[in-house]
Order: C-alpha cells, then sequence, then structure tokens
C-alpha cells in the first residue's frame, strides 16, 4: 500500500535505463519492455499502454519471459530483487531477494530452477561478475535466494556484452578489448584479446550475440566493424573471425534472427542494417528512423523486430524491413529550455522534444500525441556546430494561439525569431501566421498571453520581455496585404522599459487588468488597457527569480522571489508588502484552478515543496526531502473532473495535479492514487476478445451483423438491445478475474445466473392510475374514441401532405380532450 501521498515517478518518466533494455513478444501480439521501476505491457496492433507492472524499489535492469512458461516473465532490478509476474493478469507470483544490485538478467531453458544475473564484486569498485541464482522454492510469496554461484569474473555491466550460446552449451563475454568463453560441461574457460597494435581504428567491444544454431558469434565494436566468430570445439584457442563494415561509428547492438540466416546491427546512423549469409556484399537497409538505435529485439516467431532509439522511442518493423509502428515516449532533450507548459486544448505537457520541435505528451495515455517542427531547419548533429533552437513558448487561454520563440545558439547576438501559430480545426494542427524577426535586440528572457477568453480580437495580448532592457506588447491586426493567406497578423503595439534594466519576467493577473514585469531587483505593475505604470515593489537584496498574481480570492497579491533567498507576497491594494519568508525558492508555480501556489525550495541537496495560499502566511502542505535531485521546473494539469480526498490536508490536489521535472529529466508528480490507477480504464485489462484468434468465420460473421443492424437502421427498424449483450458487472469480474483465485463454480452460479435475468419493469402509481382511469372510461367513450380517431386521421393526412408529422399526446392531455368533448355547450345558442 502506497502513503495517500507520496512522490513517484510520473508515467512520462518510463524510460529504458542505462544499463540496458529488454524486450519480449508473445507471438507477435504484446511487446514487453522495462521501464524505470516499472514493466509495461504494449500492444503491437494498437500501441496502447496495455498493463504496468509495478512493485520494485529502484531501476528494472532486465526482463525476460520464463523459458517454461511463456505466460510468466522474470524482471530484476537494482533493488537486488528478482520479481515473477504472470503478466497477463499483472500479478506478482514470487518475489526472490538476492541482496545485491543486479545489473543484467538472462535465462536459460536447460537451467530450470536457476537465472544469471550481473553483480557487483564484492570490494571492487566498478568491477562486474556474471552469477547463478539459485531459485528457491517455496510456498510463501517472498522468498531469500543467497545462494550464488560465480561463473565469469570481470565482465561488463551492459545486458549487452554477455550473450548465451546454442542450447546453453557456452556464455561469451566482451568487456574492452577482450573476449572469454566459458563452455558448461567441461567447465572450460578460453579468453582472447584483440590487439591494438595490428589493427587500426578502436576495437573496443560494444556489443556481443550468438548465433541461434551454429557456433558463431558476433561482437560490434567501437570503429564500427561486425566480427564474426567462429568457435572451434576441438582445439583449444583457435578462433577465426571475418570482418563485415558499413556503419562509421560505434556498433550498438546486434541481433541474429531467429533461424539465423539473417544479421541485425544499428548503431548512431539512425539505419537498421540487415545483413544475409554474412556477407558484406548482400544487406539492406532501412534508414531514417529518427535517432540513434540502442537495442534490436526480434519476436519469438521472427515476424517482428523492434528497436529503441536514444529519443525513448521504440520502433516495430516487419520481417520484409518495413516500418510497421512506433511507439514514443517523452523524449528526453538535452535542455528543457522551454519549460513545462500545458496545452488547453489537450491538457497534454508541452515541452523541447527533438531540436527544433515541440513535444506534447499526454500523461494520460502515457504516450506523445504528436511533434511540431518549429525551427524547420535540419537539425546536424556535430559537435560545437552554432544552430537554432527553441526556448520559450506560450498558449493563449483557449489555446487557439501558439508563440513560440526560437535563437541560435551565439551568445552576444544571438539570431532571434519570435512566431505565432494559429490552431486550425479542420486540420487539427498549429499552422504558422506570424513570424517575427529580431523581436527584441537581445536574448527574450519571458512572455505570456493574456489569460482571457478570447471572444475578440482586441482582448488577445503578447507580452514579450528581453535583456534588452524593455518589454514588448504584441497586437493582432486586420492583414491589409491581398496576396496574404490570413486575415488577421501580429505587430509591435508599446514599448515599456524602467531605468535601463533588464526585464526578467511578466505575468498578467487573473482578470487581464495589470501586467506585473520585473527589472533585475524591481517589480513593476502596468495597467494593461493605458499601459501606465501604476506601482513599483522591490526587497533588496537579489534579483527578482520570478512573479506570479494570486487567483480567486487571493488576486489582490503579487508573489515574488529573489534570488537571495527570499518569498515575498505584496498586497495590490496597499502597495505594501504583506508578508515574506526566508527560502530558496528556486519555482514557483500557482494552480490555474485554485489560489493555492507551489513553491520548491532547493537546500542541502534535496528539494522540498511548499504549497500555500497568499493570504496566509503558514504553508497548508509541506513535503521535505521531495527528492535528491534539483527540481527546475514545474507545472499544474487540471483534471478531467475533480478527485473525491477525503483528508482536508490533500484537498489542493483535488482539481490539479502538479508535475516536476528535476535536472536528471525525470518526471515526477504526487497523487492519492497509484500509477497503475491512474492509467485509462480501457488499459487496465487485457481485452478477452484480443487473445481470441481471429478467423474468417468470425470475421464474416461480425460482416453480417453489422450489415445487418444497417439495414435495420435504413429501414426505420427499432434497434432492440439485448440485456445479456450489455457488460454486466458480474460476468465483467467473472472473466477478467484469475482463474486461482475464483470461488468455487457452486457459489458463482446464482451470481452469474441472476445477472442473465431481465428485470421486469415496474410502472409508476401514477401510470398505475391513470390506466385504471381510462379503463373505467373505456365503455363510455367507445363512441366518441372513434369519432376522434376519425379525425385524427384525417387532420394527419393534411400535415403529411404538408410534410409534417402529427404530435403524440401525453395521456393526461387525452383525458384533458375527453373531459373538454363531454362538457354542454348548448346554454351558448340562448344568446
Amino acid at each position: 500500500l502506497c502513503p495517500p501521498v507520496s512522490p513517484r515517478p510520473a508515467t512520462a518518466a518510463g524510460r529504458p535505463g542505462p544499463f540496458g533494455f529488454a524486450n519480449a513478444f508473445l507471438p507477435c501480439r504484446y511487446l514487453l519492455c522495462a521501464s524505470g521501476d516499472f514493466v509495461k505491457v504494449y500492444s503491437v496492433n494498437t500501441e496502447e499502454t496495455l498493463r504496468l507492472m509495478g512493485g520494485h524499489a529502484d531501476l528494472v535492469t532486465g526482463i525476460q519471459l520464463n523459458p517454461h512458461n511463456h505466460m510468466q516473465l522474470y524482471s530484476s532490478s537494482l533493488d537486488g530483487t528478482i520479481k515473477l509476474w504472470d503478466f497477463m493478469d499483472g500479478i506478482l507470483i514470487k518475489t526472490f531477494n538476492v541482496g545485491s544490485k543486479l545489473l543484467a538478467l538472462y535465462t536459460l531453458a536447460s537451467a530450470e530452477d536457476s537465472v544469471f544475473v550481473v553483480i557487483p564484486k564484492n570490494g571492487e569498485r566498478d568491477t562486474f561478475q556474471l552469477v547463478s541464482v539459485k531459485l528457491t522454492k517455496g510456498a510463501s510469496q517472498d522468498l531469500e535466494s543467497k545462494e550464488l554461484s560465480v561463473v565469469l569474473d570481470d565482465v561488463g555491466p551492459s545486458m549487452k556484452h554477455i550473450a548465451f550460446g546454442r542450447e546453453g552449451a557456452y556464455v561469451v563475454s566482451v568487456k574492452g578489448v577482450n573476449l572469454q568463453v566459458y563452455f558448461f560441461k567441461r567447465k572450460l574457460l578460453n579468453r582472447f584479446s584483440l590487439s591494438t597494435v595490428k589493427t587500426k581504428g578502436d576495437n573496443r567491444f560494444s556489443c556481443v550475440v550468438c548465433h541461434p544454431t551454429e557456433d558463431c558469434l558476433a561482437t560490434g565494436h567501437a570503429d564500427g566493424k561486425i566480427r564474426l566468430w567462429y568457435v572451434n570445439f576441438h582445439h583449444k584457442k583457435e578462433y577465426t573471425y571475418s570482418a563485415l563494415h558499413w556503419h562509421h561509428d560505434i556498433v550498438m547492438d546486434l541481433a541474429f534472427s531467429v533461424e539465423g540466416t539473417r544479421l541485425l546491427s544499428g548503431g548512431v546512423e539512425s539505419v537498421l542494417v540487415q545483413w544475409h549469409n554474412e556477407s558484406s556484399c548482400q544487406k539492406d537497409f532501412l534508414p531514417r528512423l529518427g535517432s540513434p538505435i540502442e537495442y534490436i529485439s526480434l519476436s519469438s516467431d521472427g515476424a517482428l523486430c523492434c528497436t529503441l532509439h536514444t529519443d525513448n522511442r521504440i520502433t516495430i518493423i516487419n520481417s520484409n524491413l518495413r516500418f510497421s509502428r512506433s511507439i514514443q515516449g517523452l523524449i528526453k532533450s538535452r535542455d528543457v529550455k522551454t519549460g513545462l507548459v500545458v496545452d488547453p486544448r489537450t491538457k497534454a505537457l508541452v515541452l523541447n522534444g527533438e531540436p527544433g520541435h515541440l513535444q506534447f505528451y499526454s500523461l494520460q495515455s502515457d504516450q506523445q500525441l504528436f511533434s511540431l517542427d518549429i525551427v524547420q531547419r535540419q537539425y546536424i548533429h556535430e559537435a560545437g556546430l552554432k544552430q537554432s533552437d527553441l526556448v520559450k513558448v506560450a498558449f493563449s487561454a483557449q489555446g487557439t494561439w501558439l508563440a513560440t520563440v526560437e535563437e541560435s545558439e551565439e551568445v552576444t547576438d544571438p539570431e532571434l525569431q519570435l512566431k505565432l501559430w494559429f490552431y486550425h480545426e479542420e486540420e487539427q494542427s498549429f499552422q504558422l501566421n506570424t513570424r517575427i524577426n529580431t523581436p527584441h535586440d537581445n536574448h527574450i528572457t519571458d512572455m505570456c498571453f493574456r489569460d482571457m477568453d478570447e471572444l475578440g480580437d482586441d482582448s488577445l495580448i503578447l507580452v514579450t520581455t528581453g535583456r534588452d532592457c524593455v518589454f514588448k506588447v504584441w497586437v493582432m491586426v486586420e492583414d491589409t496585404d491581398p496576396e496574404a493567406q490570413q486575415s488577421v497578423s501580429w505587430t509591435c503595439d508599446f514599448v515599456g522599459s524602467y531605468h535601463n534594466y533588464q526585464a526578467t519576467n511578466c505575468c498578467f493577473s487573473e482578470d487581464g487588468s495589470l501586467l506585473a514585469v520585473s527589472f533585475e531587483e524591481t517589480v513593476t505593475v502596468w495597467d494593461s488597457l493605458t499601459w501606465d505604470l501604476k506601482c513599483t515593489f522591490c526587497h533588496p537584496p537579489g534579483n527578482i527569480r520570478k512573479i506570479c498574481f494570486g487567483r480567486l480570492t487571493c488576486s489582490k497579491y503579487l508573489i515574488g522571489t529573489t534570488d537571495y533567498g527570499f518569498l515575498c507576497c505584496w498586497n495590490l491594494l496597499t502597495c505594501a508588502l504583506e508578508w515574506n519568508a526566508h527560502l530558496n525558492v528556486v519555482v514557483l508555480q500557482p494552480d490555474p484552478l485554485s489560489e493555492h501556489i507551489a513553491a520548491v525550495s532547493w537546500l542541502s541537496k534535496e528539494s522540498s515543496l511548499f504549497v500555500f495560499k497568499p493570504n496566509e502566511p503558514r504553508p497548508i502542505y509541506i513535503q521535505r526531502n521531495l527528492c535528491k535531485e534539483k527540481i527546475l521546473l514545474a507545472a499544474f494539469v487540471p483534471r478531467d473532473e475533480p478527485e473525491m480526498i477525503s483528508s482536508e490536508k490533500y484537498l489542493w490536489l483535488r482539481k490539479s495535479q502538479p508535475f516536476f521535472l528535476t535536472d536528471t529529466q525525470e518526471l515526477m508528480t504526487l497523487s492519492t492514487k497509484s500509477l497503475e490507477e491512474r492509467l485509462t480504464p480501457s488499459s487496465k485489462q487485457l481485452a478477452v476478445e484480443e487473445s481470441l484468434p481471429v478467423t474468417p468465420f468470425s470475421l464474416l460473421l461480425g460482416k453480417h451483423r453489422r450489415q445487418q443492424a444497417q439495414e435495420d437502421i435504413d429501414l426505420g427498424k427499432p434497434v432492440v438491445h439485448n440485456k445479456q449483450e450489455q457488460a454486466s458487472p458480474a460476468v465483467k469480474e467473472l472473466l477478467h478475474t484469475p482463474a486461482h483465485v475464483l470461488p468455487s463454480a457452486s457459489f458463482l452460479c446464482t451470481i452469474f445466473i441472476n445477472s442473465l435475468l431481465i428485470s421486469k419493469e415496474n410502472k409508476s402509481a401514477e401510470e398505475v392510475a391513470d390506466e385504471v382511469e381510462m379503463e373505467s372510461e373505456k365503455a363510455e367513450d367507445d363512441s366518441d374514441e372513434e369519432d376522434v380517431t376519425a379525425m385524427e386521421q384525417e387532420d394527419t393526412s393534411h400535415m403529411e401532405l404538408l410534410g409534417e408529422m402529427p404530435c403524440k399526446l401525453s395521456k393526461s392531455q387525452e383525458k384533458e380532450l375527453r373531459r373538454i368533448r363531454k362538457t354542454d355547450y348548448s346554454w351558448i345558442s340562448a344568446f
């Protein structure tokens, strides 16, 4: 069980760790992936995250299918445990405590009760060994497995540095320029070292893989060469090799096909190379995969291949070397200069992605929605080359306008561009509207839109601040150019400054009437209609680091932080300092849906969180030691529906959820729910229908049913839904609950039968009374009803000629009509 509120990695933080990546296919339907502290199950067909299995307390370093039961999965972690999962149901079966950090995991069909792991060698730094772990048998779920047998010493820490030969007869290890081969039956260890003198280039090993059917192994090297080694069992230490060379840089990973007739290789060129018949002349390429290839894995039937890339993306490729699908995670950028921004339309996190791109990342589905090319220039991967990159992003209130700033990496004279993008509903994408070259004479430090409903063009304003000591106001104007493709464009409307100080931050008040701009040590407040300076605030010493206005009941306050570790709150009505606190705040983030403001401090190598309201100097929530890393950015993401929270201490999490990005680019969040509970409902269970084979008969039957339903709709027949076809909770529970935890069949029988019965519809007391009254009047109203029916039919015929349909009277209206017909109006004739 998790504590009520605890810092936990967000779904977007899941990324293969530095110690390796492993995946496995269950005949081309599911893809298993180690991701952070979790193991993810993806659907190969839909790319959806079907299941998230959590239980490890540290990074998952390896996963392997149980060779004796392919519905089960082993996972290893730096927390020193090996866990056995039933990944179809997401159930943890066993936990084996090894007691040492596990860096890689291997399984063999010939080793029934053992697995192989890489652990640090006791007493030596950066030295690792391959050991065999005896998995203890027992009824308990948590077992101690401390029986270790050393197989190889001085091995590499990555799973790519060790490979097992055909049928588990031998194991190969590479490290540096050394290669080791150990034969299990003969207990023979052979060592070989590549001479750095005889051959040119960098001969260091980077990866190794063994042939599935022959005594052959392939090694990748730092100089881009691939060497094929032929193991000779009869002559000691007699090994011959041939070389394949295409890659111009390090070979990141290798993989043999299931039959062993093809060899796949990948590296920094972002190209998957397929070698045929161990010949350098016969090879195929799949280029332009987007980013360097780190790992390669094949499905058990050889129909699919997948590659893991440095931008946190998995590419699924067909056996004929054709692109099939891509699963894009949160891209780890070199530097998140844009900050964490929330898209008002999709509620996705928006930040730097690929160089020159914006990535829109869905936190709910844990996948990238799309990537927007802002710079629109080819990025050249070359060290020391000055290129343009994206540095600032801002959205309008409804998300229809997007402002971006790109600048070159020049320090003294940067090349700046301000771009305004408009979202087209029909095309479902942002289109460039206005490009402004050199909007400021120096770096742009901040920008923001006036946060008001975009009912008119005159209410939309963009403000930018720069190191050129001015802030500029940009407004929309009608484009008078007859050849222009858009009707409006953006232009500068006002330029403001304050004592020639550098402008550093800006923000609008909630109603948009005030603009706050910080100039080094001073905060200035301006009227957004007349652009008159209203008042100034300062709290020396130290420059202003962050500013924000209060919201809702706290809208009269302005909050600011300084470089010298002060958090200040000014009252806009009295123009005086309301309160201050000595706190080294590095992140100040207001919640857009409440009065709460989150402040993150950095002190003594730990980040702490403080949540407060501006009208109360005492925080309502404090969590010290939120993480050991320094938090650089934060954002509140609005919830689709307010969360039900019973504890008053955590009510500030009801409407929005905070996310934090550390200096190591780990995305964290605070939540009262576990990570698996926050996934979409469709991804909590593996669909039963997806597990069933798709036969021609099932396809034909489904097509026939759809055609029949469409014909009924076209003919105007009412569509009758069978009660049994609706999703019953009892049937759902019966189908999705694992068989070994279900109660007896006799107990389930009554519940199951009752769920299939159609309940009798009960009539209300008013309807029953109306029916009784109508039956009592039926005998005396027979003749009248015949007349009325004839009149209704006549009226209906006339109305149908006019193209209208008669209105059906309610029971109360019919009663009133009968009462009026029975009334005697003969007395009117006397007049």
